[in-house]
């Protein structure tokens, strides 16, 4: 997303509960429950990184009374470069609850933990640019306070 919101283009998100797997019902020690991620592993997903996330998305969930679904959706939806997601529901409740993310407002900190949470690491060149370019993002914040 870097690069999409340096350049100012935006995103239409597919997949935005990754296959199930950001529903909140599968669990790290193995209990999973029904859908096509069960017999159907795709898309593929860092899953430590990600079940980190779920349990952050359970957590903020929890405190807000909503559902974990929700909160994947609200966290993208809060993503400037975000256009569209492409929503897939096979029972009403189902696209309720969807539409539901749009209700959801997150705080500064609680965007800040999924962002550290679900950024991918930076891969050489990616890494070396930021690192060589950290003064430049600092000139910018201080241009942009």
């Amino acid at each position: 997303m870097p690069m999409l919101t340096s350049e100012d283009i935006g995103l239409m998100v597919w997949s935005p509960l990754a296959g199930g797997f950001l529903s909140g019902k599968f669990d790290r020690d193995g209990k999973t429950a029904e859908g096509r991620r069960v017999n159907f592993d795709f898309p593929p997903v860092d899953k430590d990184r990600a079940y980190d996330a779920v349990d952050a998305m359970r957590a903020i969930a929890v405190n807000k009374g909503c559902t974990v679904p929700q909160i994947a959706l609200a966290w993208l939806l809060h993503q400037r470069v975000v256009s569209s997601v492409i929503l897939g529901a096979k029972r009403v409740d189902q696209l309720t609850d969807t539409l539901g993310s749009t209700e959801i407002a997150l705080s500064s900190d609680e965007l800040a933990l999924l962002d550290s949470l679900t950024r991918l690491p930076a891969e050489y060149p990616g890494w070396m640019i930021e690192r060589q370019g950290a003064y430049r993002a600092e000139q910018l914040r201080a241009l942009q306070r």
